[in-house]
């Protein structure tokens, strides 16, 4: 199922997606107040109990198998679809909502240490984004913009980031092909553009859909 009205920000940690969506957010403020006084900015893991557990995880301040990540990382998302004021209230509701990270998050990341299977069958049934913003990149420049943070999280390393770039591309060009007639778009950013560029190729696409009213 096609979630309507529900975009996602994809990619690599040090690729931009969170800037970007700052910068969506204030453009949307400014050209349709209407809009931006409903719509829900969110991201994964989340702020909930389970999504607070996983943020220390990523820290490196909990220590657990790869596989319960999997898992944790599924019931997160369940969470933020499906609990109260989630994804799925706020589309039928026809508000918008932008996420920084979704399904193919875990598809890509958990996938390096646990393999495919166990994250593709967790995720096989949750609802998908009417758009996917995929910001690709070349890991060697992500983790340049990554060292100059005061903190890194557990997946932060090149060699990995380099198998998570590869699963990346694998799992949005599968997605791709197998919901893109069904009415998912994905749009490929090219990460290492200039902020303004980007942010004008985002405005672009998110400006035409229904649900802005300029």
């Amino acid at each position: 199922m096609i979630l309507p009205h529900f975009i996602v920000f994809e990619g690599i940690d040090g690729t931009g997606t969170s800037t970007q969506i700052k910068l969506l957010r204030q453009r949307i403020a400014q050209e349709a107040p209407e809009c931006a006084a409903n719509m829900l900015i969110t991201a994964e893991p989340t702020s909930g109990q389970v999504g607070r557990f996983l943020r220390q995880v990523l820290k490196g301040d909990q220590k657990i198998h790869p596989g319960t990540a999997a898992y944790l990382f599924a019931a997160d998302r369940h969470e933020h679809l499906y609990g109260e004021n989630g994804i799925v209230q706020y589309s039928k509701q026809k508000k918008l909502i932008i996420t920084d990270r979704y399904l193919f998050s875990s598809l890509a990341y958990q996938s390096i240490e646990c393999g495919i299977e166990l994250p593709a069958a967790l995720n096989s049934r949750f609802p998908l984004p009417e758009v996917v913003f995929f910001f690709d990149i070349d890991p060697e420049t992500a983790m340049r913009r990554i060292s100059r943070r005061n903190t890194t999280e557990i997946y932060e390393n090149l060699p990995f980031l380099e198998k998570t770039a590869a699963a990346y591309r694998s799992v949005i060009t599968d997605y791709e092909n197998q919901h893109g007639n069904e009415g998912m778009r994905v749009i490929r950013i090219q990460a290492e553009d200039s902020i303004p560029n980007i942010a004008a190729k985002i405005w672009n696409i998110v400006s035409n859909l229904p649900i802005i009213k300029l």
